[in-house]
């Protein structure tokens, strides 16, 4: 599975709740890539990100996820397939009641971690690769946004996933934390993680150009196979 694509989907429709948001969708990302979705809000790009994730199913059409049948999937196995996924939210979803440090074991647990050692040093390790080793008991309200967005990615990296979903993880942040936040996601591409990431920040992707797949009109169009230049623009909210 690791040899072949990461994502396949084949004349799959798309919906947010009972409404058809994305019409026959065929996508191919390969272990590696990087690529943006981007397009309108309700356009279609979180249901995309969360039909990926199996949080919505999907109806019609096919998909496979990380070797994963996303219309066979039984429920014992959405969390095998998420953990081969990393999801970053762009409303963070950290539990307001522990500390960093305890945010982290709690997914750990839920994932089937048992041994205390083990769950610290990989916790360490993901804090170190997004620069949050020194608040491990700082409280999320006690972090700037972009602070608790790389606790985010940490929490994403900890079962070493082979595919980061990220859902319009700079929508809240300043131009400055949302350059700071790409590079983490680009510098862990450069060590091997898929990554789709789904924005409507089109100031900084024009900046950061990289295969590109629009939403738009019920339709996921890859703007790198169509001619001429994007205008980002058109697709302003």
């Amino acid at each position: 599975m690791e040899g072949g694509p990461h994502i396949v989907l084949k004349e799959a429709d798309i919906f947010q709740q009972d409404e058809l948001v994305l019409k026959n969708v065929s996508l191919t990302v390969h272990p590696g890539e990087f690529i943006y979705v981007i397009g309108k809000v309700g356009s279609g790009k979180s249901s995309l990100i969360k039909t990926i994730n199996a949080e919505i199913p999907l109806m019609s059409g096919t998909g496979q996820v990380a070797g994963f049948s996303l219309r066979a999937i039984r429920n014992k196995e959405v969390p095998m397939l998420r953990r081969k996924l990393g999801v970053v939210f762009q409303d963070f979803r950290l539990l307001g009641d522990r500390n960093v440090m305890d945010n982290l074991f709690f997914v750990l647990k839920a994932t089937g971690w048992k041994n205390q050692h083990a769950c610290r040093d990989r916790i360490q390790q993901v804090l170190e690769m997004t620069g949050m080793e020194k608040h491990l008991t700082r409280m999320p309200h006690r972090l700037s946004g972009g602070e608790q967005q790389r606790v985010v990615i940490a929490r994403a990296l900890l079962n070493d996933p082979l595919i980061i979903l990220a859902d319009e993880p700079t929508g809240n942040l300043d131009p400055e934390t949302s350059e700071q936040i790409l590079g983490i996601l680009q510098q862990l591409n450069r060590e091997g993680k898929t990554v789709v990431m789904a924005t409507h920040d089109y100031a900084l992707i024009a900046k950061h150009k990289t295969r590109t797949l629009v939403c738009e009109g019920n339709s996921l169009v890859d703007a790198s196979k169509t001619e001429g230049q994007l205008d980002f623009n058109e697709l302003l909210t």
